[in-house]
């Protein structure tokens, strides 16, 4: 049997960062956190937290801090019955969820909002490329993903959720200094262009599909996706820009298509911990909804 008193301040030290915050937010003092982790580890004879500044889990620590999220969402559920005992009074209501930045700018906001309205639940958003928010799922650090991976993932159940469209656009006046005769693989593949981080392929697979090219240009990174937009806006570069937030500047003339009517579409997938917790059902009922009014079919 797991020590749970324990493993709730291995938890803490994890989410929080340190085992000061740690203390503050379980209502004890450092050195009860410290003598509790401690004697955890011993105990189990892993060491589960890598000190520094912020704390990290080991692969057992993010495995233990796993299962002790799907234990505190099932215990979620029987507050209501505990209360009145009161057992159930501070049980923690958060739940972690993986989502890319794209979602998180255009339809997810509307999951999130029905979600922790008719629930309550907090929600620990972490945010990754779609190619690769299954992986914290895989590894226990969140309970739900919003992914493009279609592989099953143990102990989960995977739906599909429609596709994010995306267009390639740039200022005007980008446009007219880079690409003077017109847009050709060649000019493409020269000018400077936005990537959200190394793993984001979406630019280079556009141009591939849609001139043959290879970018060879300058690469500005940029890991946000409000940044995407402006730095586009603002003639900075080029880039894959998701339609429905693009769709207003290009009508406006502030952002143009390259070329019109070429576009890439993402499937995402909702991947979800195969457990019986109300929580985890509201919040798929919840991203289900909006993805059906905010991704293509």
């Amino acid at each position: 049997m797991l020590d749970y008193a324990a493993l709730a301040a291995v938890a803490a030290v994890v989410r929080e960062g340190s085992f000061e915050r740690a203390a503050e937010a379980l209502g004890i003092t450092p050195s009860a956190v410290s003598q509790r982790v401690r004697g955890f580890e011993e105990r189990l004879g892993a060491v589960l937290i890598v000190r520094g500044q912020p704390c990290v889990p080991t692969d057992a620590g993010q495995a233990l801090c796993g299962h002790f999220d799907r234990v505190r969402l099932l215990e979620a559920d029987l507050a209501p019955a505990l209360t009145a005992t009161g057992q159930g009074a501070g049980l923690p209501r958060t739940l972690g969820v993986a989502v890319n930045a794209d979602s998180l700018a255009t339809w997810f906001p509307r999951a999130a909002a029905r979600f922790a309205d008719r629930t309550g639940v907090m929600l620990d958003l972490r945010i990754d490329d779609e190619a690769h928010t299954a992986d914290r799922l895989r590894s226990g650090e969140v309970l739900a993903a919003v992914t493009a991976d279609p592989d099953p993932v143990q102990g989960c159940r995977t739906s599909p959720l429609g596709s994010l469209q995306y267009a390639a656009c740039a200022n005007p006046d980008f446009v007219r200094r880079h690409f003077p005769d017109g847009l050709t693989a060649e000019a493409l593949g020269t000018a400077p262009h936005l990537r959200f981080d190394r793993r984001d392929l979406l630019q280079a697979r556009w141009a591939r599909e849609a001139f043959g090219a290879d970018l060879r240009g300058p690469v500005h990174w940029v890991p946000s996706a409000q940044g995407f937009l402006d730095l586009a806006l603002a003639g900075l570069a080029w880039a894959m820009q998701p339609v429905a937030l693009a769709l207003p500047h290009i009508a406006a003339g502030r952002l143009v298509e390259l070329p019109p009517g070429r576009r890439v579409a993402v499937t995402l997938h909702w991947t979800v911990a195969r457990l019986h917790a109300a929580a985890l059902r509201a919040l798929t009922d919840a991203v289900r909804e909006a993805a059906a009014h905010g991704l293509s079919a």
